[in-house]
């Protein structure tokens, strides 16, 4: 089944009709979506990182969750299929996608479906709108980066601290500095490096075609992102879609701070559901870049709206007495877009 989940799209699959050998099953995805190739011309990929993404459902065997969801990235112009990441957008067609496969049986008015996102060993909840016991793509509910509207799928999060890099901070720093460059090394569901644009001589309001086209900057992000791997516990990230590099500046548009995201080397038409979690969160850790330029509200539930370049994601954020963060809950919507047989 194609879908768009959130602000990505791709292909979701039922893990039982997959290759069981990894190999395998990276050779036939990489066939499906038509890579390796700019254009992927001869698949279903859409010639960007957000277009080229799979999900692998099946029936879960854990207590008290409904189907476990393994993320896949598929590289557009690499022979490289990634699953050391998360994605919170692909996620939000999960639940419909179970109940479609009849993996959950629907109830009336709507659905909560436990998922287990098996990249990181983390549980989020969505809530899926099922009418008369169908899953339902309709709705009022909008989303920056989608045109049109459709249905809510609410999501929330818990316990997405530390998901990759085994700490929330794997440095155990709030800051570090990096190639002469403060930055947040930070993992609250995605591994994210957090910096303010002007202390690389960008604005943090550039589209995203300046920002592609600003080689000496991106060559900048790069080598910090190399260098940040061994220390956030990733490794070598040389051939990895992790870190995504998050630039910062003030808000313009009332929200609590502007993003400019590269995923990770391209720039991000929006920002990722749990790259958005982990910016708010360094919004919240004093001493941080984020922190000096966010705008933040008091009290222990926070609303913060996160501006990116097509508009702006929110995160409910949800603290304890101490101020950590206890869990994040976004908005997304899906649809389905085909179903069928791909040929690859």
């Amino acid at each position: 089944m194609w879908m768009r989940g959130g602000t990505s799209k791709g292909g979701y699959f039922l893990r039982d009709d997959l290759p069981g050998d990894v190999a395998v099953r990276d050779a036939f995805l990489l066939r499906a979506m038509g890579s390796p190739d700019p254009l992927q011309i001869d698949g279903m990929g859409g010639a960007h990182p957000l277009t080229s993404k799979v999900a692998v459902v099946s029936k879960s065997e854990r207590p008290g969750i409904d189907v476990d969801y393994l993320f896949l990235q598929v590289f557009v112009d690499q022979a490289l299929v990634s699953d050391q990441q998360n994605c919170g957008n692909i996620l939000a067609g999960v639940g419909p996608f179970a109940i479609e496969r009849g993996l959950v049986t629907a109830t009336a008015g709507e659905t909560r479906v436990s998922i287990f996102m098996v990249n990181t060993g983390q549980v989020a909840v969505a809530t899926v709108q099922t009418p008369n016991g169908a899953v339902s793509y309709l709705g009022d509910a909008r989303i920056d980066g989608v045109p049109g509207t459709a249905a809510p799928v609410p999501l929330e999060f818990r316990d997405t601290a530390g998901s990759s890099c085994g700490a929330l901070l794997p440095t155990g720093n709030v800051c570090d500095r990096v190639n002469g460059v403060a930055v947040t090394l930070i993992d609250n569901g995605m591994p994210c490096v957090v910096m303010k644009a002007s202390d690389l001589g960008a604005s943090g309001y550039e589209s995203c075609d300046e920002l592609d086209s600003a080689l000496d900057l991106k060559a900048r992000i790069e080598a910090i992102r190399l260098a940040v791997g061994e220390r956030m516990n990733l490794g070598d990230v040389s051939r990895m879609s992790v870190p995504k590099m998050m630039l910062v500046a003030p808000p313009r548009k009332g929200g609590a701070v502007t993003v400019r995201s590269f995923i990770p080397q391209r720039a991000h038409a929006s920002i990722g559901v749990l790259g958005a979690v982990s910016v708010a969160t360094a919004c919240l850790l004093q001493g941080s870049p984020a922190a000096e330029v966010a705008i933040i509200a008091g009290g222990r539930r926070k609303t913060l709206s996160v501006e990116h370049a097509s508009g702006e994601t929110t995160c409910v954020m949800q603290l304890d007495a101490g101020g950590a963060v206890t869990s994040a809950a976004m908005l997304r919507t899906a649809r389905k877009l085909m179903d069928g047989r791909i040929f690859a």
